[in-house]
């Protein structure tokens, strides 16, 4: 299950480029992004874990691997934090928010900032900072509870990132009992535009194991 950050959907399409001949992917819209609709009762992140592990469900599968980018890393560790039918077999989190971690705070999207973007990319921007709301600066509760998370999990992380910097990364990573922390030299908050094939190979390496 391939779960896209801010900008939206096409962000993560090279994902699902090199891996849908090979593996069955599911690749969602988050409810509000790209014009779709968003229940009023949506407030965070972990009501669309919810949604995602109903999919799960529904679906009859046990063994997904979660790859995640930006805010959709913060989707994946609550899913992973709920995951009671125990569905989740593993994750990859790509320069991912979600934690609060002090001292090292996170450059949020300034809408006041976006006015010269597409149109698309502004509205996604602006559902995004719905989901943020409750926690604007990430929750101060995930560190503690991604303790929890047992499937391998690893972390990709561009060591030029602006938004989510790279000892933020490293920190988030020493919370989860079995991560692996890779940087990638050169490359800001999108490895998948940046460095897409550095980032696709480690991706692959991880689904062999």
């Amino acid at each position: 299950m391939v779960l896209h950050g801010g900008p939206g959907r096409r962000s993560v399409q090279p994902i699902v480029d090199r891996f849908g001949p090979s593996h069955r992917v599911l690749a969602p819209t988050h409810a509000g992004w790209d014009g779709t609709s968003r229940p009023d009762w949506y407030e965070g992140p972990e009501d669309l874990a919810a949604e995602y592990l109903d999919l799960l469900e529904d679906e009859g599968i046990e063994d997904a691997v979660l790859i995640a980018t930006s805010f959709g890393g913060w989707i994946a560790a609550e899913m992973a934090i709920r995951d009671r039918g125990r569905r989740i077999a593993g994750m990859v989190l790509i320069n991912v928010i979600g934690p609060e971690i002090p001292g090292l705070p996170v450059a949020m999207p300034n809408l006041d900032d976006a006015a010269r973007l597409p149109a698309a990319v502004r509205d996604n921007l602006g559902v995004l900072a719905h989901y943020l709301a409750p926690h604007p600066q990430g929750d101060p509760r995930l560190p503690h509870r991604v303790v929890r998370v047992a499937v391998s999990t690893l972390l990709i992380w561009g060591e030029d990132d602006e938004v989510a910097p790279l000892e933020y990364g490293r920190a988030y990573a020493d919370r989860f009992p079995k991560a692996e922390f890779v940087s990638l030299p050169g490359v800001g908050h999108a490895p998948l535009m940046q460095a897409p094939e550095r980032t696709l190979d480690l991706i692959a390496d991880f689904l062999r194991t």
